[in-house]
């Protein structure tokens, strides 16, 4: 995916910020937990993430197939976590724990997502980009790919973030 905000490209994000991070989207939001969304990867620019598939978690029962709320719920919040390293990357003056505050008042506007194949496989990779960030709300797009790289889903999302 092409990046198209280009925030400083100095902008190196502190241990404390990632581990906060990732302490909010794993565990805190209690609903990504139990879709048991792991957080690989966030840098200002984009964020990468990976579930592995469970019985709970399907859809179709004759196919094993992943269920598409899981699809769209985890793609949403890849989305939001975007904007968060975006946000982040934006405020570098202001402490990590001050930045983690940012998280609060970030909320889904619009979510549109196109299921394009089954999502069928042992564990699935999802990405997210933000496409711009004004100063009051941010879009986004995100990808889930299956554990061959094969792209299963995609989708675009508005977030307001004042």
């Amino acid at each position: 995916m092409p990046h198209h905000i280009t925030p400083p490209a100095d902008v190196q994000f502190e241990d404390e910020f990632i581990t906060g991070v990732k302490k909010i989207f794993e565990e805190m939001i209690v609903f990504n937990r139990m879709l048991g969304l792991k957080i690989s990867e966030v840098t200002p620019t984009r964020v990468k993430g990976r579930i592995d598939m469970r019985n709970e978690l399907v859809g179709h029962y004759a196919y094993n197939r992943i269920h598409g709320g899981v699809i769209s719920a985890s793609l949403d919040a890849l989305g939001g976590l975007a904007v968060m390293a975006a946000i982040g990357a934006r405020h570098m003056n202001e402490s990590p724990t001050q930045r983690l505050q940012r998280f609060a008042k970030l909320g889904t506007i619009d979510l549109r997502i196109d299921y394009l194949r089954p999502g069928i496989g042992e564990w699935f990779e999802l990405r997210a980009e933000v496409m711009r960030l004004g100063s009051r709300v941010a879009t986004t797009r995100m990808e889930f790919l299956g554990a061959d790289g094969k792209l299963l889903s995609t989708g675009s999302a508005a977030y307001i973030v004042s």
